[in-house]
């Protein structure tokens, strides 16, 4: 339509033309009508073209969140302005197992032998991390708290390291996350892997119980705990539908655990069942 107004336009320049030059032995006329003429075309068609534009559809742009592929965030709470240490709890359902996700903000993460107190407001989150075995009471699998080696062997081939307050999960038979552990006086422990890279991992126990993983997915780490009994292949192959990228398991059942939400009140996960036990030991984030 555009095109066809400015082509319209042409042609009346050419006709306004020929008049003036049939004309001109008659009765010459000024340069500077021919030229006001010209200017008036000129603003008509643009005008037009203007009017054109305006009447089309103005498609929406494309952001990098709307494309298919980008992961959803999971988090809503947006304060930027205070870095208050808390957790955000989010419940979903994947593959028809009902899931609760804990997310720890503003808050570091470290290992802790013995129950921890749920009084402690510098604790926002607390739940079970190492295997220990109900025979002689040792930690199944390398161990480091605070630098200092409790336990050592390879049983399972998820890991956990916790060097300068950061918390790196993985899947290998030898990290170096252990003697950089024991060096930078950081934290380190062993569990059943369950994601590896996005892929989900088989593992060798069977029956069903409540699962719990700590999780990371695009660069946030978070716990993961079903709600029902669920099995360890399909408890996995929910995480990486989740997109899950790395996940190993964290002490399950109704294990003793609590968070404080945003508005810093406590929340029990499930009780303590009584007293501690030999090497119980814990997966913390406190406050800053």
């Amino acid at each position: 339509m555009g095109k066809n107004n400015f082509d319209i336009h042409d042609d009346e320049l050419r006709i306004v033309g020929q008049k003036t030059l049939l004309s001109a032995s008659k009765k010459p006329k000024s340069r500077k009508y021919t030229w006001i003429a010209v200017l008036v075309l000129a603003v008509l068609a643009l005008v037009l073209a203007a009017l054109f534009c305006l009447n089309q559809p103005v498609s929406s742009p494309v952001y990098e969140s709307d494309k298919q592929d980008t992961l959803p965030p999971l988090g809503h709470y947006t304060d930027t302005l205070v870095e208050k240490a808390y957790v955000e709890h989010l419940q979903d359902s994947i593959n028809d197992i009902p899931l609760d996700i804990y997310i720890p903000h503003h808050a570091l993460p470290e290992l802790y032998m013995g129950v921890p107190d749920e009084q402690d407001e510098s604790i926002v989150f607390a739940t079970r991390a190492a295997d220990v075995r109900a025979d002689n009471g040792k930690i199944v699998g390398a161990f480091v708290l605070k630098g200092r080696p409790l336990s050592w062997g390879l049983s399972k081939k998820g890991y956990a390291g916790i060097i300068d307050g950061k918390l790196n999960i993985g899947v290998a038979e030898n990290s170096p996350l252990f003697e950089e552990a024991t060096e930078k006086e950081g934290y380190f422990f062993r569990q059943y892997p369950l994601v590896d890279n996005g892929v989900m991992i088989e593992n060798e126990p069977k029956g069903k119980a409540i699962r719990k993983a700590l999780c990371e997915r695009n660069g946030e780490v978070m716990v993961v705990m079903s709600r029902t009994q669920e099995s360890f292949h399909d408890f996995a192959q929910a995480l990486a539908d989740m997109q899950i990228d790395n996940a190993i398991y964290l002490v399950g059942t109704k294990s003793f655990g609590f968070y404080r939400d945003y508005q810093q009140a406590l929340h029990i996960i499930y009780p303590h069942p009584g007293d501690a036990f030999q090497n119980e030991n814990y997966l913390l984030w406190r406050t800053k």
